[in-house]
């Protein structure tokens, strides 16, 4: 009998395992931040969570990590910054492969051509479609800078825009 393939959270779960069986305390610890997070949310929900729903959890806890490393780093707190950006290293290995940036513009084309943007005020159905397409794949924020300034671009060249 064969065996289902291995989800997301089974891998984060054995690599826990494997991180308290090599006494690796810094990896254990963003590990089992990464799990407490994600029995939070099935908790809350009452769901168990998919592969798409823990990607977009790491993406939150990277997100998270990378405001404190700019607060640390601003409050002189190097040491503290070091452990954020070692655990985001950590929690990096759990995201999906990220897209390149040919794939990205890509992405942003098809996303303008899809709702027919044509200006600024279609920002939310532009990234209402880029999305679910990019999450967890790239860095949303700047996806979003990039459409604004698309969506500008083509509100100038739009005549009666």
């Amino acid at each position: 009998m064969s065996q289902p393939a291995a989800t997301l959270k089974d891998r984060i779960t054995d690599d826990m395992k494997a991180a308290m069986r090599a006494r690796d305390a810094a990896r254990l610890g963003a590990i089992r931040l990464l799990l407490a997070a994600i029995k939070q949310k099935e908790v809350d929900e009452r769901i168990v969570v998919d592969d798409a729903q823990v990607s977009a959890l790491v993406d939150k806890l990277i997100k998270q990590r990378r405001d404190s490393i700019t607060q640390f780093e601003q409050a002189g707190r190097t040491d503290l910054a070091a452990q954020e950006r070692a655990e985001i290293d950590v929690l990096s290995a759990y995201l999906p492969a990220q897209a390149s940036a040919d794939e990205v513009e890509a992405e942003i084309a098809a996303a303008l051509a899809a709702v027919a943007a044509k200006g600024p005020q279609d920002m939310g159905k532009v990234m209402g479609v880029l999305k679910p397409r990019l999450a967890g794949r790239a860095d949303l924020s700047a996806a979003s800078a990039v459409v604004g300034a698309r969506l500008k671009a083509l509100a100038a060249t739009t005549p009666g825009a």
